[in-house]
């Protein structure tokens, strides 16, 4: 196991492009930590630095104290699982898990335990004379995260290990690799554009965008405190409702939109770190979970009902409110019809307001 150091870490092609700009951030000693963000973002650039597979433009990257900007992938005593799991098809099982240790002069018989031990984790252990083309899409994962296991690396890289799967599969692996990190306590850096996958594996996030770390933290503080308004959009499903208007305190806060006002119901913490941005841009964001139907009276606002999914334990209602499509997470009861117009309110306590220029996070 080891500790993972990145400084100011950069990546810059020939054309100018930037693929990561000063990404700086430490792993500890066994910690999961997942980098997530859209495609193109940076995030698999990064992780191919760490295993030496790109070229670090500037800064500086340390594994185990050791720096390792010039040290060859094979000497940095990583194992990475790729995306398109990169099994020999002439093979079989036992002899994909043991090729690397192979390559690295082990003896037979330390490879024969390693190979077994990890057939054991990953309940492979009556497949080890098949070859990949006779296994499942969930079989030909697992027998990639067993070569990266056997080989009893200081860190795990995994980049996008289970998108080639399907829903179902996708979800048993990630309580599969959840508890062998459990069981192995190996550093591992998993990366993945699902930010459901995400937060469900994460112990922290890293969330990139353009190249950039938006934001670091573990998975329900990235949810309750957005640094900014990519990290608020981006995790969370459905995603987040961001409402921009112009803040007023004309008879009590509003939101004055085009359409609409909304009235703002205010805890003294966002009352006072609101009172220098009176009549000024901001954007109002509020979770599906948190904008709720109620009576008249207390609403703060009305909106069309246009599409109902119901998903079993909860239903989500699709709203029109204005031009701005938001949507309501509801219990599994009775909801109105399409076309019906409901009164939602605002949770109060769980209202988030951005710049609408920078995007950064008021309060």
């Amino acid at each position: 196991m080891a500790t993972v150091s990145l400084e100011r870490v950069r990546k810059v092609y020939p054309n100018g492009h930037i693929g990561v700009d000063n990404a700086s951030f430490d792993i500890a000693d066994g910690e999961l930590l997942v980098l997530v963000g859209p495609s193109g973002c940076g995030k698999t650039t990064l992780l191919r630095m760490i295993a030496g597979l790109e070229p670090i433009t500037s800064g500086s990257l340390r594994i185990d104290g050791r720096t390792v900007n010039d040290i060859a992938p094979k000497d940095r005593d990583v194992a990475m699982v790729f995306q398109n799991y990169a099994l020999y098809p002439h093979m079989t099982v036992a002899e994909n898990l043991g090729f690397g240790l192979h390559l690295r002069g082990k003896r037979q018989d330390e490879i024969d335990r390693r190979v077994h031990e990890a057939a054991k984790w990953l309940e492979l252990e009556h497949r080890l004379d098949a070859r990949p083309a006779a296994l499942s899409g969930g079989q030909r994962q697992r027998v990639a995260l067993g070569r990266a296991l056997v080989r009893e690396p200081k860190v795990f890289l995994l980049d996008e290990p289970l998108s080639n799967l399907d829903a179902r599969l996708r979800l048993s692996m990630r309580v599969e690799i959840a508890r062998l990190h459990r069981q192995l306590g190996t550093t591992t850096i998993y990366v993945t554009h699902d930010q459901v996958e995400a937060m469900t594996l994460g112990e922290r996030i890293v969330v990139f965008d353009g190249g950039k770390i938006q934001q670091i933290d573990t998975p329900m503080n990235l949810y309750h405190q957005p640094a900014n308004l990519f990290v608020a959009g981006f995790l969370g499903s459905p995603a987040m409702n961001l409402l921009r208007g112009r803040l007023l305190p004309e008879n009590g806060w509003h939101l004055s939109m085009p359409h609409a006002s909304i009235p703002l119901r205010l805890s003294p913490q966002q009352e006072a770190a609101l009172q220098t941005w009176n009549g000024s841009e901001v954007v109002l964001g509020v979770r599906p979970e948190d904008l709720q139907p109620t009576a008249s009276n207390t609403a703060a606002l009305e909106a069309k009902v246009e599409v109902i999914e119901p998903v079993g334990n909860e239903i989500f209602l699709n709203l029109r409110f204005g031009d701005k499509a938001i949507v309501s997470r509801v219990p599994p009861h009775d909801v109105s019809a399409p076309g019906s117009v409901l009164q939602l309110s605002i949770t109060t306590d769980r209202q988030h307001f951005f710049d609408a220029e920078s995007g950064t996070r008021i309060v």
